[in-house]
């Protein structure tokens, strides 16, 4: 499709360049040139709902897009980071057109921003609310930020850890049928979830993702070029995005994740809803992640993502298999590529392809990703050769 006079450029602005500009934090810079830009356009900041920025931002070394809106206090349907050194300003330009005739956002923000401090020798201050509320009182690392959010969960609605190991229990089954899995031939009771030392309370090692090397890949095509390919299409029926914040003292809940209305717009875009799923291929880095998910994808109530996972049957044999290759807990998580495993294990199930942990009825599958701490997320809903 082309992308000529689908989309236009209606604000712009730039702060002059200097030799140096000390004492400026990156995300103050961005902050004002952002500012500045919304207001040309006559816009205000809640009519932002997609943002692009660079690579390269001096309070963190990652997870930049929630970062930066975070600071600018936006919650973006979109979010994206363009690094192509100086056509980075180009290329934010034709994706933001494109993003926004996918139905993806409606107004985007692309933001650059940098300081020069060249007589220092450190950084200019950083002033993000992670290292601001966040990493002084301890709160720091993934561990910690999963173990308050399932303590929540288990204040607020009466979650028990028993509920919580049958995660990675019913995963660690399904990876007995998966040869890749680092835990194929060991399998896992309740019972061993719950005497397994405990890393953060109330999360016990089991139920926290156990990080691994590897590497994963997709090649994706127009939907009429697919069909002449050599295995059956795995189309995009749907898909949501929503990014909240990046420290989790910021984070508007600690039960709701943002996944709730990223699923919501992936459902909408798709013409289905949680009942026309056939099977789940979702992130899973701790066991709480799923109770949460499961809620948030309308599959049983608020509260009852618990009960949900206990009684829920994850195989592959079921009305809703879970995971079928073991997720991360059971088959293990390679980094970033961990994410795009689940995206690997849908298009495996929707062609087939998948042997012996093959879901029968495999037409309709969703699929989930998770940054930082439940803080942005991604929801594709994908679909076979019949859809």
């Amino acid at each position: 499709m082309s992308l000529n006079h689908s989309g236009a450029i209606i604000g712009a602005a730039e702060i002059p360049p200097r030799r140096s500009t000390p004492g400026v934090s990156t995300l103050e810079m961005i902050a004002r040139v952002s500012r500045l830009a919304v207001k040309d356009a006559g816009l205000i900041p809640t009519d932002i709902d997609g943002i692009i920025c660079g690579p390269q931002v001096g309070e963190t070394p990652q997870h930049v897009p929630a970062t930066i809106a975070e600071y600018l206090g936006l919650q973006p349907r979109f979010a994206d980071v363009v690094d192509l050194g100086g056509a980075t300003g180009a290329g934010m330009v034709w994706r933001a057109v494109a993003a926004i005739n996918a139905g993806m956002c409606d107004t985007v923000l692309c933001v650059l921003g940098n300081t020069r401090e060249p007589d220092r020798i450190s950084r200019s201050p950083n002033r993000n609310p992670i290292r601001e509320f966040d990493v002084p009182y301890g709160a720091s690392g993934a561990n910690q930020a999963y173990a308050m959010i399932a303590q929540q969960h288990i204040a607020k609605f009466g979650t028990t850890p028993q509920q919580l190991a049958h995660v990675a229990v019913k995963e660690r089954n399904n990876a007995q049928l998966n040869p890749d899995a680092v835990f194929y031939g060991k399998p896992l009771s309740v019972e061993d979830v719950i005497e397994s030392p405990i890393v953060m309370s109330p999360l016990h090692l089991f139920e926290v993702v156990m990080p691994c090397g590897g590497g994963a890949a997709l090649v994706v095509t127009s939907a009429d070029r697919a069909l002449a390919m050599k295995h059956p299409p795995v189309f995009l029926l749907g898909a949501g995005e929503r990014v909240t914040h990046r420290a989790l003292s910021q984070a508007p809940s600690l039960t709701t994740s943002p996944l709730a209305s990223a699923i919501s717009d992936a459902y909408r875009m798709a013409g289905i809803g949680s009942s026309d799923i056939d099977f789940l291929s979702i992130y899973d880095c701790y066991s709480i992640v799923v109770a949460i998910t499961a809620e948030d994808a309308g599959l049983c109530e608020k509260g009852m993502g618990g009960e949900w996972v206990e009684h829920h049957d994850f195989s592959i044999s079921s009305d809703l298999p879970v995971n079928p290759n073991g997720g991360q807990l059971a088959c293990g998580q390679a980094d970033l590529a961990g994410g795009m495993s689940h995206i690997v294990e849908a298009v495996r199930q929707l062609r087939r392809t998948s042997g012996n942990r093959q879901v029968q009825q495999a037409d309709v599958a969703l699929v989930t990703g998770n940054g930082a701490t439940m803080s942005e997320e991604v929801a594709l809903i994908l679909g076979g050769a019949n859809t």
